[in-house]
């Protein structure tokens, strides 16, 4: 990691965990703090943050640590030059930037991920062939679901989205099912509701194929879907970012356009009632 920034090592450490808000709040301390980092106390950092010191020697704990002094030692270790002379070298990034380059990082993963596209193309089969299509994402991943959604109904004949949890959710997912559905979409993100989970299991259960992309092949949802495609989201600022797991979604899109012939026309038809109302300002 020589030749990087203090706060670029700080962001790849944390990029992957799955930190509290809390915990969150410590790392992005840290971030801002970079250069003094590797010589903070525990007490001085729980200040720094606003936190407790017990959450402190957690937040170490949960990035692998045996505690905080570990944590510090490694910080010690993997900046040389912190520790020859107390200080770290002048940061090259901020906070802001270093979320945008993480996020950079996880679409270059994406690219090499879909340089194998058959996954993608039977994902765009099965999606295409399912009449209705349904849609699931919940809390963080409703949009994901919802943008998904609008943009398929432009092509498929009937898309059913479903991004709102309680008692109804296994109903909506029986009455898809009796009307011929086939396939479920979903898109899981962090953190995953026990709700999105336990649907998706009935939907397996009541036999339609569960397509997913989630933020990784070891998510809660893993256990329950029958094509996961993995996109990562990206974890340096205090809310998740899903770059990736967007672009997936559209590509996702593409390849089911690819499975229904007259999509095509669809579009087409869709442009030019869009253009006879004056649905859009050019």
């Amino acid at each position: 990691m020589s030749g990087s920034s203090p706060a670029a090592r700080l962001q790849r450490l944390f990029e992957g965990q799955r930190l509290t808000p809390t915990q969150r709040r410590i790392a992005h301390s840290m971030v801002r703090r970079a250069a003094d980092a590797p010589f903070l106390s525990s007490v001085e950092l729980a200040e720094l943050a606003g936190v407790s010191q017990p959450s402190v020697t957690r937040f170490a704990v949960a990035l692998g640590f045996d505690g905080y002094p570990a944590l510090r030692r490694h910080l010690r270790e993997v900046t040389p030059e912190a520790a020859a002379d107390g200080r770290g070298g002048e940061e090259t990034f901020n906070e802001y930037q270093q979320a945008v380059r993480a996020e950079i990082e996880n679409l270059r993963q994406l690219s090499e991920l879909l340089a194998d596209p058959a996954p993608v193309e039977r994902a765009g089969r099965l999606l295409a062939e399912s009449r209705p299509l349904l849609v699931l994402g919940l809390r963080a991943a409703s949009s994901q679901a919802r943008g998904f959604g609008y943009f398929a109904a432009k092509v498929h004949p009937d898309v059913r989205v479903l991004d709102e949890g309680g008692s109804m959710l296994h109903d909506r997912i029986d009455a898809a099912r009796r009307a011929g559905a086939s396939a479920l979409m979903c898109f899981a993100l962090p953190r995953h509701p026990r709700e999105a989970v336990d649907a998706l299991a009935y939907a397996r259960e009541r036999g339609l194929t569960v397509v997913t992309v989630a933020d990784s092949a070891f998510a809660p949802v893993a256990a329950h879907s029958d094509l996961l495609i993995p996109a990562a989201v990206g974890t340096g600022l205090a809310f998740d970012t899903a770059c990736a797991p967007m672009l997936l979604g559209r590509a996702l899109l593409e390849a089911m356009c690819d499975g229904l012939p007259e999509a095509q026309a669809r579009l087409e038809e869709f442009d030019a009632r869009a253009a006879a109302r004056g649905l859009f300002v050019e």
